[in-house]
């Protein structure tokens, strides 16, 4: 199979997690199945792929010039690819099931999906801003936090569960 192929093919795939990510939230397999299961078969796509690109690809980690020497192997440049369909695809999984589990509403959490489909660690700082934003409105309105967190520290501190 052609990089090219595989490619369009990973991208159909990552395209067809984000959509119930984003649109069907609070459907049990949506949060719980999509982001593990899709990024788990990522993640041994991207292992395939280093072990059949690396021992050939020119160029390292040791400096930009390397790792661009590095990506100027179509297959090294597909395992990157595949990495980070992994990683933003996991971390818009976690949004959701944080979200639901700290209450916030879904819709507000939308634009940080996106930008984390599109530019991953940049969503993920809305995300947590937004995430930030909505604990103290709610904390400003008197209102307790959902069932299952305490106030500050514990359960309810930043954690990737």
């Amino acid at each position: 199979m052609a990089p090219v192929l595989l490619f369009s093919i990973l991208n159909l795939m990552a395209g067809a997690a984000w959509v119930p990510l984003v649109f069907l939230p609070r459907v049990r397999w949506t949060a719980r199945v999509v982001p593990i299961a899709m990024p788990l078969l990522f993640a041994v796509v991207y292992v395939a792929l280093i072990a059949a690109s690396l021992p050939w690809a020119g160029g390292g980690f040791s400096s930009l010039a390397g790792v661009r020497a590095l990506f100027d192997n179509p297959w090294a440049l597909l395992a990157g690819w595949t990495h980070y369909l992994a990683f933003v695809l996991f971390i818009g999984g976690w949004e959701v099931r944080d979200a639901e589990r700290r209450g916030i509403p879904h819709l507000r959490i939308v634009p940080a999906l996106v930008l984390t489909f599109l530019f991953g660690p940049a969503g993920w700082l809305l995300y947590l801003a937004t995430r930030w934003f909505c604990a103290r409105n709610a904390k400003d309105a008197g209102l307790s936090p959902p069932p299952g967190r305490t106030g500050s520290g514990g359960p309810s501190s930043p954690s990737l569960r």
